[in-house]
């Protein structure tokens, strides 16, 4: 398993263990560029959420999910957001720095 990590300093903690099969990849702190959670977040601003109110939770929560939906349809897409080199080169390295 692989978990993306900021190493900002509010998002560290010196309590908590993980299982070995748990390899970390760290991002430098100020970052979101390098974050694939970003550039979906984005992608669904801008294409599900731009200019419009909604009702209720339920329906934001309604267009979010159509919104990843679409996403999910689309690989090549969603690729383009969310496929960094940075990550073949950490697996391949099997860097847990």
């Amino acid at each position: 398993m692989i978990l993306l990590v900021e190493i900002a300093g509010w998002h560290l903690s010196g309590g908590l263990s993980f299982p070995d099969n748990v390899r970390f990849i760290h991002q430098p702190a100020y970052s979101p560029e390098l974050n694939p959670a970003e550039h979906l977040w984005e992608e669904l601003r801008e294409k599900e959420l731009a200019n419009k109110a909604f009702d209720s939770l339920d329906t934001l929560e309604d267009a979010l999910c159509e919104g990843l939906n679409q996403l999910a349809s689309h690989p090549q897409r969603l690729r383009s957001l969310t496929d960094f080199p940075y990550f073949k080169v950490t697996a391949i390295s099997g860097g847990n720095s």
